[in-house]
């Protein structure tokens, strides 16, 4: 087990280094450039080559990719020009809310995705199985803006008198403030150490930390604001995973050990559930991982329509500001978060599959 995550890490390392050469470039592809983006068209010439040679973008675009590789070895992923603060300290404060929202989309998707799937394979050929795959193409087509602005529309506007109202932003309400454990806790805390920004990045996951914190109303308000994004974002993939299951479902059930079983006198529930649901999760959980991945680094749209300042939306407006430490920056994490779930993934499968042995 210890070497195969060594193998793994270490295969990782190349793949990492890959990426963020191919984003140095790509980023730099983009018509326009950083000093425009942020002073404007009619920035002098001059004022262009101060704010270059302040940033270090004067330099030699193999010297740039030199000093960033550097850089990005000690973990130091540099200084956002548009925001004008280091890239790590961004991270900090937006990665907790995307990962929030993209784990409560992918736990929504596997709860519901998943027995949909059951359902649908167990009740083959049926109106049952129709319908169910039918809301999955519904949910695949469905784009996610729209989706968003209809869910805000109905819960926010339409249903704003009853309880069954929500909020249509924001993570939390105006007024509602999480306080973060570690001043709960009375911790003294080293300003600016590694501790300090650990322990912040940790009580950044609003949810997680006044859970432990027993700020119940703050954890309330906090699961309201993420209710209707995390429905936006799991619509695909609960889709996905539904088909999935189905599908892989349905292979496992037409195999001599599922007929043995029946004719031994199981239940078909316990067929099921002991014998072909767990043989055929491997297919399942590879997607579920994928999703999650994609979730991480794809919820810019979700982000956009709920106002929620996460990696999606700062690394959107890095974009369009050719903003290149945060494009860099948060693509490397992405990556990097891709790397993780793969491992967890290959991980899983010598515990969901005997004949699967990790060494």
């Amino acid at each position: 087990m210890v070497g195969f995550i060594t193998r793994r890490a270490l295969l990782a390392i190349p793949v990492l280094l890959g990426i963020v050469i191919v984003v140095f470039f790509l980023i730099r592809a983009i018509p326009g450039d950083p000093c425009t983006s942020l002073l404007g068209e009619r920035a002098t010439e001059e004022a262009c080559e101060r704010f270059d040679e302040a940033n270090g973008l004067n330099e030699p675009i193999w010297t740039q990719l030199g000093i960033y590789m550097k850089n990005v070895v000690t973990f130091n992923l540099g200084e956002s020009v548009r925001f004008s603060r280091p890239v790590n300290q961004l991270l900090i404060e937006r990665l907790p809310l995307t990962i929030e929202l993209a784990l409560s989309a992918l736990t929504l998707a596997v709860l519901v995705g998943v027995p949909l799937g059951v359902m649908a394979a167990r009740r083959h050929n049926t109106a049952v199985d129709t319908g169910t795959m039918a809301f999955a193409n519904i949910g695949v087509s469905m784009p996610v803006f729209w989706l968003g602005l209809m869910l805000a529309y109905v819960f926010a506007l339409i249903l704003r008198d009853t309880p069954l109202a929500l909020p249509p932003s924001g993570r939390l309400s105006a007024g509602v403030f999480s306080v973060p454990y570690y001043e709960v806790w009375g911790w003294q805390l080293e300003e600016g150490s590694l501790s300090a920004r650990t322990h912040e990045f940790i009580a950044n996951h609003y949810l997680f930390n006044t859970l432990i914190t027993r700020q119940w109303d703050v954890w309330v308000d906090g699961v309201k604001h993420m209710i209707l994004p995390a429905i936006a974002l799991a619509t695909i993939p609960l889709a996905i995973i539904a088909r999935i299951t189905r599908s892989a479902l349905l292979e496992v059930m037409g195999k001599d050990y599922i007929r043995t079983a029946r004719a031994k006198g199981a239940t078909e529930t316990s067929v099921v559930r002991r014998h072909a649901l767990r043989n055929s999760l491997l297919p399942v959980v590879t997607i579920i991982g994928l999703q999650l991945g994609a979730l991480l680094g794809g919820a810019v749209l979700t982000e956009t329509v709920f106002g929620l300042a996460g990696v999606g939306r700062a690394l959107f407006d890095a974009i369009t500001g050719r903003d290149y430490a945060v494009v860099q920056g948060f693509t490397v994490v992405i990556a990097a978060g891709y790397v993780l779930v793969n491992l967890i993934v290959d991980l899983s499968y010598g515990y969901l599959d005997p004949r699967i042995r990790v060494k």
